[in-house]
């Protein structure tokens, strides 16, 4: 499949789950790329993803898209125990991070939706946006490297 139509249909899956309202936004990357890879983990890998949403539990810190997108960069990256850490795992993580800092002016949550309701349909778009371009910088990613064929 041709890179752009492969990424922008990541892109869409993953804000449809949370458009629809089925996950929130570092659940819905989890959720997509742990799909994309052919579920390297079972479905409640998407589990862990749960406490980062609106900044970390609430906090309104990291981005919780951006905390998906470093969980699902570890589904290809990651290592288990005894094994060495890979080259690709903390550029590649540091990449992401920067990617939506450069977007967004920040990484932050609370920053990145300051000029929103939280409760209004115009932030939660905003949020589906992000979550959407965290799906598709992951992966962008994994098909640049081989990972994804």
């Amino acid at each position: 499949m041709e890179k752009q139509l492969f990424v922008d249909e990541v892109r869409k899956t993953a804000e449809g789950y949370f458009q629809r309202g089925e996950f929130f936004c570092s659940e819905a990357v989890v959720k997509t790329i742990n799909d994309l890879l052919d579920k390297p983990f079972d479905d409640s890998v998407t589990k862990l993803a749960s406490g980062f949403p609106v900044g970390i539990g609430k906090s309104g810190c990291l981005c919780g898209a951006v905390s998906g997108g470093v969980m699902a960069l570890g589904m290809a990256y990651g290592r288990n125990h005894g094994e060495p850490m890979q080259d690709k795992m903390f550029p590649v993580s540091a990449d992401l991070h920067n990617h939506i800092k450069d977007m967004y002016k920040s990484t932050c949550c609370r920053v990145m939706t300051r000029n929103f309701e939280f409760a209004s349909p115009e932030r939660k778009a905003h949020c589906v946006k992000i979550t959407g371009e965290v799906a598709a910088y992951v992966a962008e990613k994994l098909y640049e490297d081989g990972v994804i064929k």
